[in-house]
């Protein structure tokens, strides 16, 4: 009886090892699978992404016979080019036009995505989806179509505008021969992209805001601005801060829209980072030149995304 005894947990506990094994095995064979399903992607990310930045970053350490820099004053070997951009009037001017086009675009395109989700999310299912198809239309449309027509509205020869002002008896607007003018024709051509997809991404956190929320704080007595307040923007927060991040980092990069409209004109002051970095490293033939001032977007973005994710990190604690 007493070696029946001892024996019975063995007996007991060979079921539940075999299980266990069992489990195991399958964990093995979902983390493989996972893994060859993965590997497409990774593929595609390193072929895509991983091998030109860091080709990229090779480019930007040699002169313009794509060779190596001799050692300097001060500057290791490789630093040649950035030495000469940060010397250079004209790419303070570029880093200058790039983050105010970049940052009033992006206020801009959130201001009017957010007013345009607010409006939509008050009008019934079914003309909000007639609504919504013909807002988006700015958002499907190739950027380069999209600004070749607004160039034509913005040419001095052929502008539409200039035409409707002289009916009322405005002057005529300099939309792309004077700086400041080109600068805001540039930017309302990326708010008139862009502001759609902030449109749709801002009515889909309004569509999760729990209703019960806005009907306790109207049971208290908050004004409709106290619930815009207090109720909508919190909830809406993390969506934000998101969708801010990522027209960022597009907007930096945009080329496009300022190749097509000003081609960075009058006189090189409406260049952003991308097609200063195509006609320097393109059109005048210097490629390590043309790859480091791309890779000026770099540290700018990576403190913007820093910030605007521990913001996002920090407010999902709070949530939990």
């Amino acid at each position: 009886m007493a070696a029946d005894a001892s024996t019975a947990p063995n007996m007991s506990s060979a079921p539940n090892s075999g299980r266990a094994s069992s489990l195991q095995r399958l964990a093995r064979r979902r983390s493989t699978i996972a893994v060859l399903m993965t590997t497409p992607l990774l593929v595609v990310l390193i072929g895509l992404v991983a091998y030109p930045a860091g080709y990229g970053i090779y480019l930007s350490t040699l002169n313009r016979r794509m060779t190596g820099f001799m050692e300097g004053e001060w500057l290791p070997t490789g630093l040649g080019n950035f030495e000469i951009l940060l010397e250079s009037e004209t790419f303070w001017a570029v880093a200058w036009q790039s983050c105010i086009f970049a940052i009033t675009a992006v206020i801009l395109k959130a201001l009017v995505g957010f007013w345009l989700a607010h409006m939509l999310h008050h009008i019934p299912s079914k003309g909000q989806r007639k609504w919504r198809g013909m807002l988006l239309i700015p958002w499907v449309i190739p950027p380069a179509l999209s600004t070749l027509g607004w160039w034509w509205m913005f040419d001095p020869a052929y502008s539409s505008i200039n035409w409707l002002f002289q009916v009322v008896g405005i002057p005529a607007v300099p939309w792309l021969g004077e700086k400041w003018w080109a600068r805001l024709s540039i930017i309302i051509v990326n708010v008139w992209y862009g502001a759609p997809f902030f449109m749709i991404m801002y009515l889909a956190a309004l569509k999760s805001v729990p209703e019960q929320l806005y009907e306790a704080a109207a049971i208290d007595g908050a004004t409709s601005w106290q619930r815009l307040r207090y109720v909508t923007l919190p909830m809406m927060a993390n969506i934000i801060s998101i969708t801010v991040l990522f027209s960022l980092i597009v907007t930096f990069a945009n080329y496009d829209i300022v190749r097509v409209l000003t081609n960075g004109g009058p006189r090189d002051l409406t260049h952003v980072f991308a097609s200063y970095a195509f006609q320097v490293g393109i059109l005048s033939g210097n490629i390590p030149r043309g790859a480091a001032v791309s890779l000026f977007m770099f540290p700018i973005l990576a403190i913007c995304a820093f910030f605007v994710l521990r913001g996002v990190t920090r407010r999902n604690k709070e949530q939990m």
